[in-house]
């Protein structure tokens, strides 16, 4: 294959960096302290590729003149200036649909354990305090009710899989998806105050940023559960740690922070709180089917200028 050269913004996973420096001429900048870099080096890079921990900002965008396409490894692309892009004329692409039934699994997950308390009563046992007592009465998620804020992909697969265990599902996004049977509640608070689990599953970025608000915990209540598979910025941190620590809520289950890695050190210590390191699509599996569509998109687009996943 004839070498291009791709700027690459940020770490890869490892097998698809180790591939995409094998097959292609790459220069890796650096996410903060570009510039100069760029100044030198960066003026004729047509194609930026990075993940979705990471993205490309706008002001990197501008300072690339000849850029046309951003090929993003992740489904989420919030970190991304796509408004910014789409004005100068950069094409924009993820990897959508092969990590949903991984991350939908994951939130169903998350349910059972903060509902039935499997890593708190995991260290119940480990502790040697089980000769002292039985361990405190959960909750089951049978026949529950199920808020889902989000009603994408994943949404959709989360309700599936919860359809199984008898709940009743009801969601909130900004409108009525017409092919679902499901009953739709155009108000967020309506939908957390008829819930027992409220899911977060919506996309990031400034439109959605501190949805789940304070205001929403408390309609949530003290017998609900919240569940956060989408982006740290949703849930507004502050507020959730506090419903937490003052018990306003049952517990969470939670997969991505707001700053990420870093996780506020008071739910360390809180068992009514599950916590992940953002790891929704990270089985084997689905990183490879998501290596596979970044690299369908970055050869596509540098064969005919198109992209296979266009973020629209």
């Amino acid at each position: 294959m004839v070498q291009h050269t791709i700027l690459q913004v940020g770490a890869l996973p490892p097998a698809a960096e180790g591939q995409l420096h094998e097959e292609f001429s790459v220069l890796r900048i650096p996410e903060k302290g570009w510039e100069a870099v760029v100044a030198e080096h960066g003026q004729q890079r047509s194609v930026a590729v990075t993940s979705s921990m990471v993205g490309v900002s706008g002001a990197l965008i501008k300072a690339l003149p000849n850029l046309r396409a951003v090929v993003n490894f992740g489904v989420g692309y919030d970190t991304t200036d796509v408004e910014i892009a789409q004005e100068l004329g950069v094409q924009v692409s993820n990897t959508p649909d092969v990590l949903t039934d991984c991350v939908a699994d994951l939130a169903v997950g998350l349910m059972i354990d903060t509902a039935r308390s499997i890593s708190a009563s995991d260290r119940f046992v480990r502790r040697g305090e089980w000769p002292q007592g039985q361990y405190p009465l959960g909750q089951r998620i049978s026949g529950k009710r199920v808020g889902i804020v989000g009603m994408g992909r994943i949404g959709r697969s989360i309700a599936k899989r919860l359809e199984a265990f008898g709940c009743s599902i009801a969601y909130h996004c900004r409108r009525r998806v017409d092919t679902l049977t499901y009953p739709w509640c155009e108000s967020l608070i309506d939908l957390a105050t008829h819930s027992d689990f409220l899911v977060v599953a919506v996309a990031g970025g400034p439109a959605t940023a501190g949805l789940i608000s304070g205001e929403v915990l408390r309609a949530l209540g003290a017998e609900g559960h919240l569940i956060n598979i989408a982006r740290g910025s949703v849930v507004d941190e502050i507020a959730l740690v506090d419903a937490l620590i003052h018990q306003q809520i049952a517990g969470a289950g939670l997969d991505v922070f707001t700053h990420e890695p870093h996780v506020p050190k008071a739910l360390f210590e809180l068992d009514n709180v599950v916590l992940t390191p953002h790891i929704g699509s990270a089985t084997a599996e689905t990183r490879q089917d998501m290596a596979s569509l970044f690299f369908d998109n970055l050869r596509q687009f540098i064969a005919s200028g198109t992209l296979k996943t266009p973020v629209s």
